[in-house]
This record gives C-alpha cells, structure tokens and sequence, in this order.
C-alpha cells in the first residue's frame, strides 16, 4: 500500500500523456471488471474467500491475476502522467511484491481448487498469452 500510495501522490503539475491517460483507463477498467466478476468474494487478502469459486470468467478467463495487472497498468500509466525518479523505483519495487503475493495466492488456491492446475495451464499470470 506505501508503494502504491508514494506512485499516486502527485509531486508536481500533472502533465497529460496520451498513452499514460490510456493506461489509466485501461488498468481503472481492468480492475473494475474484475471486482465486479469476483463480486461478494472480493478479498484484499490473498486467501480465497469461504464458499469462493475457481473464476474463469471475464478478465479470470485471460489471466489469473486481473487486478494486480490492473493495479500495474494504472501505475505505469500515472508514472507517464507525472514522472519522477522516485516514482518509477516504486513502481520496480511493486513489482516484484505482486509477483510474490501473485505465487503466493495460487499455492493457496491450488491447494483449494483441484482443477486450478488445468485452469493455470491454460491461462496467463498477467499478460494474455505473454506472461
């Protein structure tokens, strides 16, 4: 939450990007689909919620992580909008923590979902057939 808090306070005039204002968009969207796909079972902890279902609808039928994608497309986009050196070593420095809580939350859910292996096999982390 630090790292996303020091990428999202403004430090100057906010410069209008194009392509950072895409961004924006793109990850505000991303995020919003899939909150309203995982609906009464949105958790911001990584545990799967009681009762939750293996998702493979929406945005979950692209990739596994959805909102952490979300979460880097807004930011990078904000970074476009209002560079600085100091934002941009936070946003390499989320990174990696999502990647973690990313590996993380499929142990959980691959311990939960017996079929979670098949539903990784066939989908990305957190780029349409990239990654």
């Amino acid at each position: 939450m630090a790292l996303l808090t020091a990428i999202a306070i403004p430090d100057r005039q906010l410069h209008v990007s194009p392509v950072g204002t895409v961004l924006v968009a793109l990850g505000v969207g991303l995020g919003l689909w899939a909150m309203l796909v995982m609906g009464r079972h949105l958790r911001i902890m990584p545990e799967p919620a009681a009762g939750a279902q293996l998702l493979r609808r929406g945005p979950y039928g692209l990739i596994r992580h959805p909102m952490y994608a979300a979460v880097v497309l807004a930011a990078l986009g904000w970074l476009l909008c209002d560079f600085s050196w100091p934002r941009l070593a936070c946003l390499a420095a989320l990174l990696p923590v999502l990647v973690f809580k990313a590996a993380r939350e499929e142990h959980m859910l691959g311990d939960k979902f017996p079929d979670y292996a098949a539903y990784r096999a066939a989908t990305r982390r957190f780029v349409p057939w990239v990654w």
